[in-house]
């Protein structure tokens, strides 16, 4: 999204998050039309909201942590 590119500061990070937010709803609806092999309710409940959580915390930290910064720029003065 436009208004979130400012705050992102690793860009891969936010990526994968995105995937990983993504593909929960995704997966979540695989299972229940059946698509995927069965399995029980809980595996879908629990591992749907992992997934989801995790996607989420990424996206979070991607917009959380400091800039990488480059060593050889880290220290102006040259010292």
């Amino acid at each position: 999204m436009p208004t979130a590119r400012r705050h992102v500061t690793r860009p891969k990070l936010h990526g994968l998050g995105a995937l990983l937010t993504g593909a929960s709803p995704l997966l979540q609806s695989l299972f229940y039309f059946r698509t995927l092999p069965s399995v029980s309710w809980e595996v879908r409940f629990f591992g749907g909201n992992a997934v989801l959580l995790a996607g989420l915390s990424l996206i979070a930290l991607s917009q959380l942590l400091p800039l990488r910064r480059n060593r050889d720029y880290a220290d102006p003065s040259g010292a």
